[in-house]
């Protein structure tokens, strides 16, 4: 496998980076969330390339990465309540699917044939400023081959990918580690599509609308029940380790490995993915996790784990 080019976040590295996205190539780039592989969410051909490159199933759609709100009501229809969740929490680790406006540019195979959007606007400054030098609506899912664990760092694009894309924008390690919160918006709830660092507590908070967990019909990134899958055969909910396995402990569960020895769920957010890709790095023929609180955090922490262990 070829090494993909790898460099430090700066302007020159930006304007290359946008050049590519011009000519209807991917890139991958930090977010405050994951590393996402970027193309030109308005190009069937750069659409497709991200597919190509992930090998990630067609029916599963892509978020669009917008860089102000007023980019985003270009592309899908805001009603009262996404604009109150907008003010909230844009910019930051919300993604919103909503109604796609009829005259959107937004290629048709980024939104795998729905009439709705899931849109985004980034905080990571790094995105941003790609958004804004590439003069395009950014579709970017996370930066690693479809189904295996999402990349929190450059080296794990890398290890994923490889030159299968063309440049990698080095930012560090990304600070929630885990993807952004996908909600849909009825008339008198919200939909949860996929759990993230933004809990139902603070969606109903800034909206005064109760949050339904959905499942079903693929409406959004993330919810195919076999998703960040790992190499070895993954069990969770362990409190010891058994013969050839990986432990992953958690508080008090000690391990080869931990997600935060304090219990702490922001810390154990941030290292899921690192801890994984290490676990899966092993001579061991199983990786086992501790059991995670399934509150705040931990549902979106719980979600990936379970996804990862689905038969696949």
């Amino acid at each position: 496998m070829t090494a993909p080019e790898i460099l430090p976040v700066d302007e020159i590295a930006i304007q290359r980076a946008a050049t590519l996205i011009r000519a209807g190539r991917c890139v991958a780039v930090p977010t405050e969330t994951v590393y996402g592989l970027a193309a030109d969410a308005t190009s069937g051909e750069a659409v497709a390339r991200i597919y190509a490159t992930k090998g990630r199933p067609a029916f599963n759609p892509l978020i669009v990465h917008v860089g102000s709100i007023a980019q985003a009501a270009e592309l899908a229809v805001f009603p009262h309540v996404a604009e109150r969740l907008a003010e909230a929490f844009w910019p930051g680790p919300l993604t919103m699917v909503l109604p796609a406006r009829p005259a959107s540019p937004i290629a048709a195979l980024a939104t795998a044939g729905l009439a709705t959007i899931a849109i985004r606007l980034p905080a990571h400054s790094a995105m941003r400023a790609l958004i804004a030098a590439s003069g395009r609506p950014l579709a970017a899912p996370s930066a690693n081959a479809s189904g295996r664990i999402s990349a929190a760092t450059a080296a794990h694009v890398a290890a994923s990918l490889g030159d299968r894309v063309p440049l990698i924008l080095d930012g560090g390690p990304t600070q929630h580690g885990i993807e952004s919160t996908i909600v849909a918006i009825d008339r008198d709830q919200l939909r949860l599509l996929r759990p993230g660092p933004i809990d139902a507590a603070a969606l109903t908070a800034a909206t005064g609308l109760p949050v339904v967990e959905m499942a079903g019909a693929i409406e959004a990134p993330g919810q195919m029940s076999s998703h960040y899958a790992t190499s070895k055969l993954l069990r969770l909910e362990a409190r010891a380790r058994r013969d050839s396995e990986w432990l992953i402990g958690f508080g008090d569960v000690r391990g080869d490995d931990t997600l935060s020895a304090s219990g702490d769920l922001v810390e154990a957010a941030a290292r899921l993915f690192e801890t994984l890709h290490r676990a899966d790095a092993m001579s061991v023929r199983g990786i086992a996790v501790a059991p995670v609180p399934k509150i705040g955090l931990g549902l979106a922490i719980n979600d990936r784990l379970r996804r990862a262990a689905a038969p696949r």
